[in-house]
């Protein structure tokens, strides 16, 4: 009896966690404030930052996560690639390499307010 009851019980919690949403997922898309770095350094998934690559740090999207970013200002878009942790500053939800913002039109401003999504 307690085993078909574990069984029962291991089952509904797989079932019930299938239905979760994690962290990352639900902040597959949004709006907010990007910035744009250039650093030389050695980024969180340990790959050396190249700011002429299109790639961008988000704060939990696994690396490697393609997204489409947005300039909710002249409506430019490009899709950078996770690569590192950030932004580390209250209110921002990227930070763009120096290409990618370039794409954009937000290199002068230094910041933008942008609009991502996840596509792959």
């Amino acid at each position: 009896m307690m085993l078909k009851l574990s069984s029962l019980a291991l089952a509904s919690l797989v079932t019930a966690s299938s239905t979760f949403v994690t962290f990352s997922d639900a902040k597959a898309a949004g709006c907010g404030r990007a910035s744009w770095y250039a650093l030389h350094s050695r980024t969180a998934s340990g790959e050396r930052m190249n700011p002429n690559l299109l790639t961008a740090a988000h704060r939990s999207l696994r690396f490697g996560t393609k997204v489409k970013v947005t300039n909710a200002n002249n409506g430019k878009s490009v899709v950078v690639r996770i690569n590192d942790r950030g932004p580390f500053i209250r209110g921002r939800v990227l930070d763009l390499s120096k290409a990618a913002a370039s794409n954009i039109g937000m290199i002068r401003s230094g910041h933008a307010k942008i609009c991502y999504e996840v596509i792959g």
